[in-house]
């Protein structure tokens, strides 16, 4: 079994998330008392919330870069960054090491295709709903088309994320106006809806809506699994 990089804290309540379902998952695998090989570089979210606000970005990708050489040395084989938003410098911090990303948005776009799913909603923050490197990606390299939410849900999305699911806040209200908005998704035409946002999740899920919901949570832990198992 290879050891799993993971660079988490952003938030911790997504990376509990994604140790709870790597667990899981090898667990289900291997079955006994097999448990994931992991390690983990928690970073402090309020430095790098301050820093994407103020669009320093190459310094988020510093520190990112050193948390994956941190991982690095602990015995990682590959790493994962435990955030769709920090994927935005995820090619700075790929420079930092000799080993492998397992990005979320390919492992996303790869379930999306076996799913033949080829127009998909996007949630996330609004760095990942508005800027050109998540949903480019799915674009040019696996021809999803992506669509979001329009400004004034966009920004709903973005202050929930912010404002309650990162302080561990889940409020009723604030799933129905997700709910709402995959809905408007639905009926513009997305066959699907990436909830591109790790603490999402514990928000909603597949229970409370008929639209198919892909969490990049799950997803990019289980491929992770199945990495870290290949031979």
């Amino acid at each position: 079994m290879k050891t799993i990089g993971l660079i988490g804290g952003m938030s911790w309540e997504s990376t509990a998330s994604y140790y709870q379902a790597l667990n899981l998952e090898i667990k289900t695998q291997l079955g006994g008392l097999h448990s994931a090989k992991i390690a983990l570089y928690s970073v402090n979210f309020a430095e790098i919330e301050t820093l994407q606000r103020q669009g320093e970005w190459n310094k988020t990708a510093d520190i990112l870069g050193n948390a994956a050489k941190a991982v690095e040395a602990a015995g990682a084989d590959f790493f994962l960054i435990c955030t769709n938003t920090m994927h935005k410098v995820a090619p700075q911090v790929s420079q930092h090491v000799a080993i492998p990303l397992l990005h979320i948005a390919d492992a996303t776009a790869q379930q999306l295709k076996d799913n033949g799913i080829s127009k998909v909603g996007l949630l996330g923050t609004k760095f990942t709903m508005e800027q050109a490197f998540y949903k480019e990606r799915l674009q040019d390299n696996f021809n999803i088309e992506v669509i979001v939410p329009n400004e004034h849900d966009r920004n709903i999305i973005h202050q929930v994320i912010y404002d309650e699911l990162c302080l561990g806040e889940i409020k009723k209200a604030s799933r129905q106006h997700y709910l709402a908005i995959i809905n408007k998704l639905f009926n513009e035409g997305a066959q699907a809806v990436i909830l591109g946002c790790t603490e999402i999740a514990l928000l909603i899920n597949q229970n409370d809506t008929d639209v198919p919901l892909f969490d990049t949570t799950n997803i990019h832990a289980q491929k992770a699994v199945e990495y870290a198992l290949a031979q």
